[in-house]
Protein backbone atom coordinates (compact mmCIF):
# COMPACT_ATOMS: atom_id res chain seq x y z
CA UNK A 1 0.00 0.00 0.00
CA UNK A 2 1.83 3.13 -1.53
CA UNK A 3 1.47 6.23 0.76
CA UNK A 4 0.76 9.01 -1.24
CA UNK A 5 2.14 12.76 0.24
CA UNK A 6 -0.82 15.45 1.70
CA UNK A 7 -0.56 18.13 3.68
CA UNK A 8 -2.57 18.86 7.16
CA UNK A 9 -3.37 21.65 9.29
CA UNK A 10 -2.23 21.11 13.07
CA UNK A 11 -0.39 18.17 12.39
CA UNK A 12 1.40 18.52 14.93
CA UNK A 13 2.34 21.33 18.54
CA UNK A 14 -0.57 19.62 20.62
CA UNK A 15 -1.13 20.84 23.99
CA UNK A 16 -2.93 18.33 25.92
CA UNK A 17 -5.07 15.25 25.10
CA UNK A 18 -8.17 17.70 24.80
CA UNK A 19 -6.02 19.44 21.71
CA UNK A 20 -5.28 15.74 20.29
CA UNK A 21 -9.03 14.29 20.39
CA UNK A 22 -10.27 17.58 18.83
CA UNK A 23 -7.74 16.91 15.78
CA UNK A 24 -8.31 13.19 15.73
CA UNK A 25 -12.23 12.55 16.28
CA UNK A 26 -12.67 14.96 13.60
CA UNK A 27 -13.82 12.69 10.44
CA UNK A 28 -12.86 15.00 7.93
CA UNK A 29 -8.64 14.07 8.64
CA UNK A 30 -9.25 10.63 7.94
CA UNK A 31 -7.11 9.43 11.04
CA UNK A 32 -8.11 6.24 11.72
CA UNK A 33 -4.69 4.69 13.44
CA UNK A 34 -2.21 5.78 15.95
CA UNK A 35 1.02 4.73 16.25
CA UNK A 36 2.51 3.84 19.04
CA UNK A 37 6.80 4.05 18.99
CA UNK A 38 8.88 3.31 22.14
CA UNK A 39 12.69 1.86 22.06
CA UNK A 40 13.73 -1.28 23.52
CA UNK A 41 17.02 -0.68 25.90
CA UNK A 42 18.76 -1.59 22.52
CA UNK A 43 17.06 1.30 20.97
CA UNK A 44 15.51 -0.27 18.56
CA UNK A 45 12.09 1.13 17.88
CA UNK A 46 9.31 -0.91 18.64
CA UNK A 47 6.10 0.03 17.65
CA UNK A 48 2.07 -1.03 17.05
CA UNK A 49 -0.92 0.79 16.00
CA UNK A 50 -4.75 0.86 17.04
CA UNK A 51 -7.57 2.87 16.09
CA UNK A 52 -8.12 6.15 17.05
CA UNK A 53 -11.49 5.60 18.10
CA UNK A 54 -9.57 3.85 21.12
CA UNK A 55 -7.21 6.93 21.96
CA UNK A 56 -9.31 8.35 24.65
CA UNK A 57 -9.83 5.29 26.75
CA UNK A 58 -6.29 4.80 25.76
CA UNK A 59 -5.28 8.46 27.35
CA UNK A 60 -7.25 7.55 30.89
CA UNK A 61 -6.08 4.05 31.31
CA UNK A 62 -3.09 3.31 29.06
CA UNK A 63 -2.83 0.72 25.98
CA UNK A 64 -1.58 -2.99 27.05
CA UNK A 65 1.25 -4.50 25.22
CA UNK A 66 2.91 -8.19 25.89
CA UNK A 67 6.73 -6.78 27.50
CA UNK A 68 8.25 -10.05 27.28
CA UNK A 69 8.97 -9.96 23.84
CA UNK A 70 11.06 -6.72 24.05
CA UNK A 71 14.29 -7.21 24.45
CA UNK A 72 15.44 -6.47 27.75
CA UNK A 73 11.91 -5.80 29.61
CA UNK A 74 10.07 -8.56 31.33
CA UNK A 75 10.12 -12.05 32.00
CA UNK A 76 7.40 -13.73 30.46
CA UNK A 77 5.85 -14.61 33.98
CA UNK A 78 5.70 -11.13 34.53
CA UNK A 79 5.21 -9.22 31.08
CA UNK A 80 2.10 -7.21 30.85
CA UNK A 81 2.76 -4.16 30.58
CA UNK A 82 0.79 -1.02 29.57
CA UNK A 83 1.93 2.34 27.66
CA UNK A 84 0.34 6.06 27.92
CA UNK A 85 0.07 8.33 24.77
CA UNK A 86 2.06 11.41 25.54
CA UNK A 87 -0.22 14.21 23.88
CA UNK A 88 2.10 16.59 23.49
CA UNK A 89 4.37 14.09 20.83
CA UNK A 90 1.43 13.74 18.64
CA UNK A 91 2.65 14.19 14.98
CA UNK A 92 0.25 13.08 12.05
CA UNK A 93 2.69 11.34 9.46
CA UNK A 94 2.50 13.71 6.18
CA UNK A 95 0.75 10.98 3.63
CA UNK A 96 -2.55 8.95 3.04
CA UNK A 97 -2.60 5.84 2.73
CA UNK A 98 -4.43 3.61 -0.21
CA UNK A 99 -5.82 0.38 -0.11
CA UNK A 100 -6.45 -2.39 -3.13
CA UNK A 101 -10.14 -1.50 -2.86
CA UNK A 102 -11.12 1.76 -4.40
CA UNK A 103 -11.76 4.55 -1.69
CA UNK A 104 -10.34 2.85 1.17
CA UNK A 105 -7.87 5.71 2.56
CA UNK A 106 -6.89 6.35 5.92
CA UNK A 107 -3.96 8.37 8.03
CA UNK A 108 -2.16 7.53 10.74
CA UNK A 109 -0.49 9.28 13.70
CA UNK A 110 2.13 8.59 15.91
CA UNK A 111 3.05 9.14 19.41
CA UNK A 112 5.71 8.93 22.64
CA UNK A 113 4.35 7.81 25.98
CA UNK A 114 5.11 6.54 29.51
CA UNK A 115 5.55 2.81 29.64
CA UNK A 116 3.71 1.25 33.31
CA UNK A 117 3.35 -1.49 35.17
CA UNK A 118 -0.52 -2.49 35.49
CA UNK A 119 -0.42 -1.15 39.08
CA UNK A 120 0.45 2.35 37.35
CA UNK A 121 3.78 2.49 38.32
CA UNK A 122 6.65 3.44 36.26
CA UNK A 123 8.44 0.55 34.50
CA UNK A 124 11.83 0.79 35.29
CA UNK A 125 12.57 -1.04 31.90
CA UNK A 126 11.64 2.25 30.21
CA UNK A 127 14.39 3.56 28.56
CA UNK A 128 12.50 7.37 28.11
CA UNK A 129 11.85 6.91 31.50
CA UNK A 130 15.71 7.09 32.45
CA UNK A 131 16.06 10.29 30.26
CA UNK A 132 13.08 12.25 31.67
CA UNK A 133 14.68 10.81 35.54
CA UNK A 134 17.83 12.24 34.55
CA UNK A 135 16.51 15.15 33.52
CA UNK A 136 14.25 15.80 36.76
CA UNK A 137 18.05 15.14 38.66
CA UNK A 138 19.21 17.88 37.27
CA UNK A 139 16.43 20.39 38.16
CA UNK A 140 15.99 19.41 41.39
CA UNK A 141 19.75 18.73 42.43
CA UNK A 142 21.17 22.02 39.77
CA UNK A 143 18.39 23.98 39.13
CA UNK A 144 19.02 23.27 35.28
CA UNK A 145 15.85 23.99 33.07
CA UNK A 146 16.57 22.57 29.76
CA UNK A 147 19.32 20.03 27.99
CA UNK A 148 19.58 21.04 24.73
CA UNK A 149 21.05 18.71 22.05
CA UNK A 150 21.43 18.90 18.42
CA UNK A 151 22.70 15.27 16.66
CA UNK A 152 24.19 15.40 13.47
CA UNK A 153 23.41 11.64 12.43
CA UNK A 154 25.01 10.00 9.60
CA UNK A 155 23.72 7.48 7.70
CA UNK A 156 24.61 5.18 4.35
CA UNK A 157 22.22 4.69 1.19
CA UNK A 158 23.05 1.11 -0.27
CA UNK A 159 20.60 -1.07 -3.20
CA UNK A 160 19.19 -3.48 -0.63
CA UNK A 161 20.03 -4.72 3.19
CA UNK A 162 22.03 -7.28 1.56
CA UNK A 163 25.65 -6.15 0.80
CA UNK A 164 26.48 -2.81 1.64
CA UNK A 165 27.31 -1.71 -2.19
CA UNK A 166 28.29 2.10 -2.11
CA UNK A 167 25.77 3.94 -4.55
CA UNK A 168 27.98 6.60 -5.69
CA UNK A 169 31.97 7.90 -5.10
CA UNK A 170 31.23 11.15 -3.46
CA UNK A 171 32.78 12.92 -0.63
CA UNK A 172 32.78 15.56 2.13
CA UNK A 173 30.14 18.52 0.43
CA UNK A 174 30.88 16.99 -3.27
CA UNK A 175 29.58 15.01 -5.94
CA UNK A 176 27.45 12.02 -4.47
CA UNK A 177 23.74 10.85 -5.73
CA UNK A 178 20.59 10.99 -3.44
CA UNK A 179 21.04 14.71 -2.59
CA UNK A 180 17.30 14.96 -3.56
CA UNK A 181 16.12 12.03 -1.10
CA UNK A 182 17.65 14.08 1.32
CA UNK A 183 15.49 16.87 0.08
CA UNK A 184 12.13 14.77 0.56
CA UNK A 185 13.34 13.56 3.51
CA UNK A 186 13.36 17.18 4.91
CA UNK A 187 10.42 18.36 3.87
CA UNK A 188 8.51 15.09 5.04
CA UNK A 189 9.45 15.94 8.53
CA UNK A 190 8.97 19.60 8.16
CA UNK A 191 5.15 18.88 7.79
CA UNK A 192 5.57 16.77 11.05
CA UNK A 193 6.48 20.12 12.55
CA UNK A 194 11.20 18.72 12.98
CA UNK A 195 13.27 21.27 11.74
CA UNK A 196 16.08 20.75 10.04
CA UNK A 197 19.58 22.84 9.63
CA UNK A 198 21.68 21.35 6.88
CA UNK A 199 22.11 18.11 4.63
CA UNK A 200 25.09 17.12 2.47
CA UNK A 201 27.01 13.77 1.30
CA UNK A 202 29.50 12.68 4.10
CA UNK A 203 32.78 11.53 3.86
CA UNK A 204 32.47 8.06 2.50
CA UNK A 205 31.01 6.78 -0.72
CA UNK A 206 27.36 6.28 -0.33
CA UNK A 207 26.99 8.27 3.17
CA UNK A 208 24.90 11.21 3.53
CA UNK A 209 24.16 13.57 6.55
CA UNK A 210 20.85 15.65 7.73
CA UNK A 211 20.96 17.87 11.13
CA UNK A 212 18.22 17.93 13.33
CA UNK A 213 17.71 21.73 14.58
CA UNK A 214 18.43 21.34 18.40
CA UNK A 215 15.84 20.65 21.16
CA UNK A 216 15.45 20.00 24.64
CA UNK A 217 16.85 16.28 24.95
CA UNK A 218 13.47 14.72 25.36
CA UNK A 219 11.59 15.75 22.65
CA UNK A 220 15.40 15.35 20.35
CA UNK A 221 15.31 11.94 21.17
CA UNK A 222 11.81 11.44 20.47
CA UNK A 223 12.55 12.80 17.07
CA UNK A 224 15.65 11.09 16.44
CA UNK A 225 13.42 8.24 16.46
CA UNK A 226 11.10 9.48 13.77
CA UNK A 227 14.12 10.57 11.80
CA UNK A 228 15.32 7.35 11.80
CA UNK A 229 11.83 5.87 10.70
CA UNK A 230 11.66 8.47 7.78
CA UNK A 231 14.87 8.28 6.36
CA UNK A 232 14.62 4.47 6.52
CA UNK A 233 11.14 4.63 5.17
CA UNK A 234 11.47 7.66 2.11
CA UNK A 235 14.55 4.85 0.77
CA UNK A 236 12.09 1.99 0.62
CA UNK A 237 9.61 4.17 -1.34
CA UNK A 238 12.74 4.38 -3.51
CA UNK A 239 13.48 1.08 -3.93
CA UNK A 240 16.56 1.53 -2.25
CA UNK A 241 18.21 0.76 1.68
CA UNK A 242 18.78 3.38 4.04
CA UNK A 243 21.29 2.23 7.13
CA UNK A 244 22.80 3.75 10.15
CA UNK A 245 24.87 0.91 10.84
CA UNK A 246 28.41 2.30 12.32
CA UNK A 247 30.69 0.99 10.23
CA UNK A 248 29.23 -1.05 6.87
CA UNK A 249 31.99 -0.63 4.90
CA UNK A 250 36.26 -0.98 5.06
CA UNK A 251 38.36 1.02 3.72
CA UNK A 252 35.17 4.04 4.18
CA UNK A 253 34.81 6.42 7.28
CA UNK A 254 31.67 4.97 9.48
CA UNK A 255 28.91 6.79 10.73
CA UNK A 256 28.46 9.13 14.03
CA UNK A 257 26.06 10.93 15.82
CA UNK A 258 27.89 13.98 16.89
CA UNK A 259 26.01 15.71 19.87
CA UNK A 260 25.71 19.43 20.37
CA UNK A 261 24.53 20.22 23.47
CA UNK A 262 24.61 23.18 26.10
CA UNK A 263 22.49 23.52 29.68
CA UNK A 264 19.57 26.51 30.02
CA UNK A 265 18.06 27.56 32.71
CA UNK A 266 16.17 31.20 32.57
CA UNK A 267 16.65 31.79 29.29
CA UNK A 268 20.31 31.77 29.73
CA UNK A 269 22.93 29.19 28.05
CA UNK A 270 24.75 28.01 31.04
CA UNK A 271 27.90 27.44 29.43
CA UNK A 272 28.46 30.75 27.83
CA UNK A 273 30.94 33.05 29.42
CA UNK A 274 31.37 36.01 26.94
CA UNK A 275 35.07 36.48 29.01
CA UNK A 276 35.95 32.86 29.63
CA UNK A 277 38.42 31.48 27.75
CA UNK A 278 36.81 29.76 24.66
CA UNK A 279 33.87 31.82 25.88
CA UNK A 280 33.29 29.08 28.64
CA UNK A 281 31.89 29.12 31.57
CA UNK A 282 33.35 27.10 34.57
CA UNK A 283 30.30 25.25 34.81
CA UNK A 284 30.79 24.33 30.89
CA UNK A 285 34.54 23.34 31.67
CA UNK A 286 33.57 20.98 34.52
CA UNK A 287 30.43 19.29 32.53
CA UNK A 288 33.59 18.93 29.88
CA UNK A 289 35.98 17.26 32.62
CA UNK A 290 33.24 14.88 33.82
CA UNK A 291 32.31 13.56 30.63
CA UNK A 292 35.73 12.98 29.44
CA UNK A 293 36.66 11.19 33.13
CA UNK A 294 34.04 8.78 32.19
CA UNK A 295 34.48 8.63 28.61
CA UNK A 296 35.88 4.55 28.95
CA UNK A 297 33.12 3.37 30.99
CA UNK A 298 30.06 4.94 29.10
CA UNK A 299 31.65 3.76 25.90
CA UNK A 300 29.19 1.01 25.68
CA UNK A 301 26.04 3.02 25.99
CA UNK A 302 27.27 5.57 23.51
CA UNK A 303 28.64 2.64 20.81
CA UNK A 304 26.70 -0.03 21.91
CA UNK A 305 28.00 -2.50 19.32
CA UNK A 306 30.81 -4.77 18.03
CA UNK A 307 30.58 -3.03 14.98
CA UNK A 308 30.80 0.22 16.76
CA UNK A 309 34.34 -0.36 17.63
CA UNK A 310 34.93 -0.67 14.15
CA UNK A 311 34.77 2.81 13.43
CA UNK A 312 36.09 4.10 16.42
CA UNK A 313 39.90 3.29 14.83
CA UNK A 314 42.90 5.61 13.64
CA UNK A 315 42.23 7.20 10.34
CA UNK A 316 38.66 7.66 9.63
CA UNK A 317 37.86 10.92 11.81
CA UNK A 318 36.08 9.05 14.39
CA UNK A 319 37.46 9.94 17.65
CA UNK A 320 40.01 7.20 19.50
CA UNK A 321 41.78 9.45 22.03
CA UNK A 322 40.13 11.42 24.95
CA UNK A 323 40.58 14.87 24.86
CA UNK A 324 39.21 18.15 23.58
CA UNK A 325 39.87 21.06 21.30
CA UNK A 326 38.46 23.54 19.08
CA UNK A 327 39.72 23.12 16.13
CA UNK A 328 40.38 19.55 16.54
CA UNK A 329 38.20 16.48 15.08
CA UNK A 330 40.53 13.57 16.36
CA UNK A 331 39.09 14.57 19.48
CA UNK A 332 36.84 13.31 21.69
CA UNK A 333 35.31 16.47 22.55
CA UNK A 334 35.00 19.66 20.10
CA UNK A 335 33.82 23.11 20.91
CA UNK A 336 32.58 24.52 17.62
CA UNK A 337 33.38 28.26 16.88
CA UNK A 338 31.00 28.83 14.02
CA UNK A 339 29.92 32.09 16.18
CA UNK A 340 32.39 33.01 18.38
CA UNK A 341 31.06 34.63 21.43
CA UNK A 342 27.30 34.52 20.45
CA UNK A 343 25.72 33.04 23.33
CA UNK A 344 22.98 30.71 21.64
CA UNK A 345 25.89 29.25 19.72
CA UNK A 346 27.98 28.65 22.49
CA UNK A 347 28.26 25.23 22.87
CA UNK A 348 29.92 21.75 23.19
CA UNK A 349 29.94 18.69 20.84
CA UNK A 350 30.35 14.87 21.75
CA UNK A 351 31.52 13.25 19.02
CA UNK A 352 32.00 9.24 20.36
CA UNK A 353 28.81 8.46 20.19
CA UNK A 354 26.62 6.70 16.73
CA UNK A 355 23.04 6.93 15.32
CA UNK A 356 22.83 3.25 15.83
CA UNK A 357 22.81 3.92 19.73
CA UNK A 358 19.70 4.34 22.33
CA UNK A 359 19.49 7.47 22.20
CA UNK A 360 17.72 8.17 25.10
CA UNK A 361 20.05 6.24 27.19
CA UNK A 362 22.79 8.07 25.31
CA UNK A 363 21.27 11.51 26.08
CA UNK A 364 20.85 10.28 29.93
CA UNK A 365 24.55 9.25 30.35
CA UNK A 366 26.27 12.40 28.33
CA UNK A 367 23.78 14.64 30.92
CA UNK A 368 24.87 12.59 33.93
CA UNK A 369 28.15 12.04 33.45
CA UNK A 370 28.76 16.17 32.84
CA UNK A 371 26.60 16.51 35.81
CA UNK A 372 28.98 14.40 37.88
CA UNK A 373 31.92 16.92 36.70
CA UNK A 374 30.01 19.93 37.51
CA UNK A 375 28.95 18.56 41.11
CA UNK A 376 32.41 17.66 41.93
CA UNK A 377 33.74 20.74 40.10
CA UNK A 378 36.20 18.94 38.12
CA UNK A 379 38.93 20.33 36.58
CA UNK A 380 40.19 20.00 32.63
CA UNK A 381 42.56 19.80 31.11
CA UNK A 382 44.31 21.49 28.00
CA UNK A 383 42.99 21.36 25.05
CA UNK A 384 44.63 19.92 22.53
CA UNK A 385 44.40 21.24 18.94
CA UNK A 386 47.30 19.30 17.15
CA UNK A 387 46.17 16.17 15.41
CA UNK A 388 46.55 13.47 17.81
CA UNK A 389 46.76 10.85 15.32
CA UNK A 390 49.82 12.27 14.20
CA UNK A 391 51.06 12.45 18.24
CA UNK A 392 54.12 10.65 19.10
CA UNK A 393 53.34 8.14 22.42
CA UNK A 394 55.49 10.77 24.42
CA UNK A 395 53.63 13.44 23.28
CA UNK A 396 50.07 12.00 23.87
CA UNK A 397 51.35 10.60 27.70
CA UNK A 398 52.52 14.71 27.93
CA UNK A 399 48.76 15.65 27.20
CA UNK A 400 47.40 12.51 29.55
CA UNK A 401 45.80 11.57 26.54
CA UNK A 402 43.52 8.06 27.28
CA UNK A 403 42.12 6.15 24.77
CA UNK A 404 38.62 4.68 23.97
CA UNK A 405 37.88 1.24 24.33
CA UNK A 406 38.99 -0.81 21.68
CA UNK A 407 36.54 -3.33 20.98
CA UNK A 408 33.18 -3.87 22.47
CA UNK A 409 34.32 -6.46 25.11
CA UNK A 410 36.36 -4.15 26.90
CA UNK A 411 34.21 -1.06 26.85
CA UNK A 412 31.40 -3.89 28.82
CA UNK A 413 33.88 -4.19 31.55
CA UNK A 414 34.37 -1.03 32.23
CA UNK A 415 30.65 -0.36 32.15
CA UNK A 416 30.29 -3.19 34.45
CA UNK A 417 32.40 -1.24 37.02
CA UNK A 418 30.73 2.45 36.92
CA UNK A 419 28.60 3.03 39.15
CA UNK A 420 27.84 6.29 37.52
CA UNK A 421 25.99 4.13 34.74
CA UNK A 422 24.44 1.91 37.17
CA UNK A 423 22.78 4.52 39.07
CA UNK A 424 21.76 6.47 35.50
CA UNK A 425 20.28 3.36 33.88
CA UNK A 426 18.82 1.91 37.01
CA UNK A 427 19.43 -1.56 37.95
CA UNK A 428 17.31 -3.34 35.68
CA UNK A 429 18.40 -1.79 32.01
CA UNK A 430 22.22 -1.89 33.61
CA UNK A 431 21.69 -5.81 34.28
CA UNK A 432 20.09 -6.35 31.27
CA UNK A 433 22.44 -4.12 28.99
CA UNK A 434 25.39 -5.82 30.46
CA UNK A 435 23.95 -9.08 29.52
CA UNK A 436 22.54 -8.74 26.39
CA UNK A 437 26.23 -7.06 25.28
CA UNK A 438 27.97 -9.80 27.10
CA UNK A 439 26.00 -12.19 25.10
CA UNK A 440 26.66 -10.06 21.51
CA UNK A 441 30.54 -10.37 22.67
CA UNK A 442 30.48 -14.09 23.04
CA UNK A 443 28.58 -14.74 19.94
CA UNK A 444 30.65 -12.55 18.23
CA UNK A 445 34.34 -14.39 19.21
CA UNK A 446 32.39 -18.19 18.29
CA UNK A 447 32.19 -16.56 15.04
CA UNK A 448 34.42 -14.23 13.85
CA UNK A 449 38.44 -14.19 14.31
CA UNK A 450 40.89 -11.98 16.15
CA UNK A 451 42.36 -10.42 12.26
CA UNK A 452 38.86 -8.47 12.15
CA UNK A 453 39.93 -6.83 15.18
CA UNK A 454 39.58 -3.52 12.82
CA UNK A 455 38.25 -4.70 9.50
CA UNK A 456 34.62 -5.34 9.19
CA UNK A 457 33.60 -9.20 9.09
CA UNK A 458 30.91 -11.02 7.08
CA UNK A 459 29.39 -11.55 10.61
CA UNK A 460 28.25 -8.06 11.12
CA UNK A 461 27.58 -7.38 7.76
CA UNK A 462 24.79 -10.63 8.01
CA UNK A 463 24.03 -9.73 11.80
CA UNK A 464 23.98 -6.05 12.07
CA UNK A 465 22.83 -4.66 8.52
CA UNK A 466 19.43 -5.40 7.94
CA UNK A 467 17.96 -3.92 10.77
CA UNK A 468 20.52 -0.62 11.91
Amino acid sequence: MAPTAKSSPKAFGMRDEKDVLTAVLNPARGIEFIRIIFPDILGRPMDFTFPSSELEKAFGEGKGFDGSSVAGFVRIEESDLIIKPDPTTFRLLPWEYKGFEEGVRWREAVMFGDILTPDGTPYVGDSRGVLKRTLARARKVQGIEDFKCGPELEFFIFPSSEEPVATDVGGYFFSGRYGEIRKEIQLLLQKMGVETEYDHHEVAHGQHEIDLRYLNALDMADTGMIFRYMVKKVCRMHGLYATFMPKPINGQNGSGMHVHQSLWKGGKNLFFDKKGPYFLSDMARHYIAGVMTHARDISTVLSQWVNSYKRLIEGYEAPVYIAWGQKNRSAYIRVPEYQPGKERATRIELRAADPACNIYLAFAIMLAAGLDGIRRKESLVDPVEENIYHMSGTRQKKFDIRVLPRNLEEAVKLTEKSDLVRETLGEHIFGKLIANKKKEVEEYSKCVSGEFDKQVSDYEIERYLPFL
